[in-house]
């Protein structure tokens, strides 16, 4: 199923098996699978530290075109990632947790 991405085009998306999904999850420390979502918990020094870890995620996943769901309370931000448009997980959350993985390491 297209999605369309940041640059405006259409993007042929698909599933990814189980095994991907294995092997993304060995690279993508402290990630699990909740829900059939990409998943995991931030813990940053203070609000303003977490608020700024989301603002530099939003960007990034602007710029892709694909958005994460999550939530923020005080110093903790929980994330998850999906792609609705094929319900379940593709390459693009992949990617973003890689970008979001970055972010926090910086």
């Amino acid at each position: 199923m297209p999605v369309r991405c940041a640059e405006g085009a259409f993007v042929a998306v698909q599933k990814l098996t189980e095994q991907e999904i294995s092997a993304a999850l060995a690279r993508l420390k402290g990630w699990s699978i909740e829900r059939g979502k990409l998943h995991r918990a931030f813990e940053c020094r203070d609000f303003i530290h977490a608020f700024g870890f989301m603002t530099s995620v939003a960007l990034a996943a602007e710029a892709m075109g694909h958005h994460p769901e999550w939530s923020n309370v005080w110093n903790k931000v929980t994330i998850d990632l999906s792609t609705h448009s094929i319900g379940g997980l593709s390459s693009f959350d992949v990617e973003l947790a890689e970008k979001i993985q970055k972010i926090f390491g910086a």
